[in-house]
């Protein structure tokens, strides 16, 4: 993971000195990813319901149970997104420098730092770029739990915009990687984009609860499915 990180370090500094060319910091991440999956001995298989819109931002949101996630999200998406992730990892060396400079980070056990989400959020939005959203809010401990509840936060960003949520199912990170790091096998590593939701119309107060049951739902049933 840090022998590309490593060698790409003066490109990946110079496209995160503005947001003007993080489409191009986005491009060399996605390439990284690729090296990081395949490296480490996964197969990434992803199959989409529907073709992501060109230009258009998205609000993307997915189960979470690996640190390959963030790997398999770039993989997923061509269009340039920003996470918003746990302020710990910016302590990780090297992948944090550049975490803390692109990612939207909150302090979890901050009201002030979940606040200022919603304001860095808005503000990329309005430069044209999507987020992606763990909606649970970090990874379960419980080993049987297939998804825990959704928070708020990704689904009140999407109503307020009005774009489009975009379900993801990552299958088998879990397996293949999870954070119990004595566990774990190379393989293939499956992921499914469902078809985006327009939100057009929706209002915070009327849909935003419904609408993020149903968005769990369809990640929910794609996993029951697939352990039957």
């Amino acid at each position: 993971m840090g022998i590309p990180i490593v060698i790409l370090f003066p490109i990946l500094v110079i496209f995160t000195i503005s947001e003007k060319t993080y489409h191009i910091f986005f491009a060399i991440a996605r390439f990284w990813s690729a090296i990081i999956i395949y490296g480490m001995g996964f197969w990434p298989m992803i199959k989409r319901e529907e073709s992501m819109v060109k230009g258009q931002s998205y609000m993307l949101v997915a189960n979470h149970t690996s640190m390959t996630d963030i790997m398999m999200m770039l993989l997923v998406s061509k269009n340039p997104f920003v996470f918003v992730g746990k302020a710990e990892l910016a302590k990780v060396p090297i992948f944090g420098f550049f975490y803390k400079r692109t990612c939207i980070l909150v302090d979890r056990n901050n009201p002030r730092s979940r606040k200022a989400v919603f304001d860095r959020a808005r503000a990329r939005l309005e430069t044209g770029v999507g987020i992606c959203i763990f909606p649970e809010g970090g990874v379960t401990e419980e080993v049987n739990v297939l998804l825990d509840p959704f928070k708020d936060g990704a689904f009140r960003l999407a109503i307020e915009h009005q774009i489009p949520v975009l379900p993801v199912t990552l299958f088998d990170n879990k397996k293949r990687f999870p954070f119990n790091f004595f566990v774990g096998s190379p393989g293939k590593m499956r992921a499914l984009t469902h078809k985006a939701i327009d939100t057009a119309g929706m209002n915070l107060k009327d849909d935003k609860v419904r609408f993020r049951e149903s968005v769990r739902n369809i990640i929910l049933t794609s996993l029951e499915n697939d352990q039957k």
